[in-house]
């Protein structure tokens, strides 16, 4: 399981929203090895990551994120804010690097004093603060050109999500190791939220 990898995920804010998507398929070479591969993980409930490498030292960090989020909550009576983890990740990848974790993660989260928040951060530790969008995985050329193409300032969440979900679809038709459908999820003041595919398919119907 640790070999699964090929992937394309996609983060992106809008207005006081952030959208994570990514594909569902999971590769090991040239075999499609699970074409339902969770790519979308919740960390707390202002906080969800995807992966994008190998799916054992993803979920590994998962769980690290998870249980610290959770004890954090206990401590202090207060969530852990996205820049919180996004430092707490990158210093357990830095601390691993001469054995690093091979995975590239998008953290998003929803702070309430500074609104929804987006983190790229690499096998190393190396944090990027991404104000609108980012992308990883092997597909990832082909979602940024159409991301760079077509992202604007302060989108709605309805063009958002078409947005996204036409990344992630434009890499799928040229990546090989990226297909098998799309998993999306929003992060606002209300929490996480992971669609599923009929919710999907409702908000790509909308006009606006």
């Amino acid at each position: 399981m640790d070999n699964k990898k090929g992937t394309t995920t996609v983060g992106l804010i809008c207005k006081d929203n952030v959208i994570l998507a990514a594909d569902k398929r999971a590769s090991m070479g040239n075999l499609i090895s699970d074409k339902n591969a969770k790519k979308i993980h919740k960390i707390d409930d202002y906080l969800a990551l995807t992966i994008a490498g190998s799916v054992g030292d993803a979920q590994a960090i998962i769980r690290f994120l998870t249980a610290e989020a959770r004890l954090y909550r206990m401590r202090a009576g207060k969530y852990l804010s996205p820049r919180a983890c996004a430092t707490l990740l990158s210093n357990i990848l830095h601390s691993s690097r001469y054995f690093p974790y091979l995975t590239m993660l998008i953290l998003g989260g929803y702070d309430f004093d500074e609104g929804p928040k987006l983190f790229s951060i690499d096998p190393l530790g190396g944090v990027s603060e991404e104000y609108r969008f980012t992308a990883t995985g092997s597909g990832s050329p082909i979602a940024y050109g159409v991301l760079e193409a077509e992202y604007k300032d302060n989108l709605s969440l309805e063009k958002g999500i078409k947005l996204a979900v036409t990344a992630i679809k434009s890499a799928t038709k040229r990546d090989t190791f990226s297909g098998n459908g799309i998993s999306l999820a929003i992060i606002n003041k209300e929490g996480v939220k992971i669609l599923e595919d009929n919710e999907i398919d409702k908000f790509l119907k909308r006009k606006k």
